[in-house]
């Protein structure tokens, strides 16, 4: 029970701290001598064993009982009541964050001191407006795509990737500004509709784009999953010395007394497995809402990690609650194969 309590408070209160926004040096270590260190360790190698038997066995178990399967079914069309607000909901967790960059000092990641205030304003306000969405969408991500390459540290906020790329196949949606002026301009009589250049042509597009628009999920789960994956990979696994001066300068080993080694892998490695969950589409709800779990835990047990950059997340974890996982996803072969009279899921 010690070891299981110990990866669940690892993954939810140091994984989504972004070590480099709240340490500015790390444990000299090398990345040989933590291995060598941590896995001749029986009380980190032995928990992590542990927890791993213990998760598989509960996913295990619900595959075979499937308790609670009209709960499951009532949150999912509850969810689904809320579809018509997913591309407001994008909108606001990827705007606010460029709003707050762009006053703050700094070039999407607080980990990149870059100044860009009027154009990450300018498209972080437009985004919230939902004015010319796809194309402020696709702009804003060739932005993040060409700061990658000056600025490789822009990787932290990888999850800008799937947003912003969702949110050029989804557009505005509705309340925005988008919205309105096409009713406008849609409205035989209208002063409007003489002046507005885009309104046909914004029309004819949306109508070819709208197949693609399926696809939404896919994009998100992939956008966040891949996010966890990196952050858990490269901020904790390959550069233990940088999370174990988290797990110094919180003193997480005093709110539950294992190693950092343990802290450092658990955390690491539980990232790394909620992302490859996300990316594979497997149990998406409940990964979206252990995320969600996460990220809450990290506000109070980091108090100086900035919120802002989390936002995008939050956004894009609380959309695949909505959606689900989408097309190419293995939620969608679980469910099949428990609709068969009398399969098992390993047929």
């Amino acid at each position: 029970m010690v070891c299981a309590i110990a990866l669940f408070v690892a993954a939810a209160t140091s994984a989504r701290a972004h070590e480099e926004y709240v340490v500015d040096e790390e444990r000299d270590i090398t990345l040989g001598e933590f291995v060598g260190t941590a896995l001749t360790d029986p009380f980190v190698v032995g928990p992590l064993i542990a927890g791993t038997v213990a998760v598989l066995a509960v996913i295990g178990l619900y595959l075979s009982v499937r308790p609670l399967q009209r709960d499951i079914a009532a949150f999912r069309a509850a969810m689904r009541e809320y579809t018509a607000y997913v591309p407001w909901l994008l909108r606001i967790s990827l705007g606010i964050p460029l709003i707050g960059a762009g006053f703050s000092g700094y070039f999407i990641s607080p980990a990149l001191e870059v100044d860009l205030r009027l154009l990450q304003v300018g498209l972080g306000f437009l985004l919230l407006f939902g004015l010319a969405t796809r194309v402020v969408a696709i702009l804003a991500l060739a932005v993040y795509l060409v700061g990658v390459v000056i600025w490789p540290t822009l990787l932290l906020q990888l999850e800008f990737v799937g947003g912003l790329a969702a949110l050029a196949v989804l557009g505005s949606g509705k309340p925005s500004a988008d919205h309105v002026l096409q009713r406008i301009a849609g409205t035989t009589g209208t002063a409007y509709r003489r002046f507005d250049p885009v309104h046909t042509r914004s029309r004819a597009f949306q109508n070819r784009i709208e197949p693609a628009e399926r696809y939404l999920p896919t994009v998100v789960r992939l956008g966040l999953g891949a996010t966890f994956i990196f952050l858990g990979v490269t901020q904790k696994l390959l550069q233990p010395g940088l999370a174990l001066a988290v797990v110094d300068r919180y003193e997480l080993t005093a709110v539950v007394p294992v190693s950092p080694e343990l802290w450092v892998l658990g955390a690491g490695l539980a990232e790394a497995g909620l992302g490859t969950a996300l990316v594979l589409g497997l149990f998406t709800r409940a990964s979206a809402a252990t995320a969600i779990a996460m990220f809450t835990l990290t506000l109070f047990a980091l108090p100086d990690d900035p919120v802002l950059a989390h936002v995008a997340l939050f956004g894009m974890a609380s959309v695949l609650l909505i959606t689900g996982a989408g097309p190419y996803a293995l939620d969608d072969r679980l469910e099949r194969v428990a609709a068969e009279p009398g399969a098992t899921v390993g047929e």
